[in-house]
């Protein structure tokens, strides 16, 4: 049966909270080539990105069962936000690793790349990074979500744009907020972030 008119995103979602299996397998058909071609624009392991959008849906499926979706209307910024955070913890769980390969790119503003350094200065490199971390906390959330997508998972404003709901505009207009006041923070608390 060829419907001419796509059921809207939020119909299908209560269809399937209401019991009706089918309506998550039109969302994921609906979806599954924007959300599996974000997790492998950052993965480029076949293997890997099966893992992380299976992982994806197993955790909407575990939300949606326990009614802890919230987000009336926006599934696919809510799916991508899921994904962007498995695909965070993959690098996050990979950097234990001996050999990192792309994963030097993902540390924030590239603090980390130097695999020679020695373990003193490791460790200073890592107080910077949790100084860093602490500060971006302190911004509002619309500001801290754009620098953490951009400086921690390396997203392009476009990405930005589409997983949080928001023109591409607005996402560059609160990353140019959030620098502002990142220099305010650390101007004002006298942070000094050099190694």
């Amino acid at each position: 049966m060829a419907n001419k008119v796509q059921t809207p995103d939020a119909i299908l979602l209560h269809d399937y909270i209401s019991g009706n299996e089918s309506a998550l397998q039109i969302l994921i058909e609906r979806h599954q080539s924007k959300i599996y071609g974000f997790i492998y624009s950052k993965i480029q392991d076949r293997t890997v990105c099966d893992d992380i959008f299976q992982d994806t849906f197993i955790k909407v499926i575990k939300t949606l069962k326990t009614k802890g979706y919230s987000e009336e209307g926006k599934f696919l910024p809510w799916v991508m936000r899921i994904a962007s955070n498995l695909v965070i913890d993959y690098f996050r769980h990979n950097k234990k690793m001996p050999f990192q390969r792309e994963t030097d790119e993902y540390s924030i503003f590239n603090f980390m790349t130097d695999s020679s350094l020695s373990i003193e200065n490791q460790l200073i490199e890592n107080q910077v990074e949790l100084d860093v971390r602490k500060i971006v906390e302190q911004l509002p959330d619309d500001q801290k979500e754009v620098i953490k997508m951009r400086f921690y998972e390396d997203l392009s404003f476009k990405e930005i744009s589409e997983i949080t709901g928001v023109s591409i505009n607005t996402a560059l207009g609160r990353m140019r907020y959030a620098v502002i006041n990142l220099r305010k923070i650390i101007e004002k608390n006298n942070i000094i972030l050099t190694n």
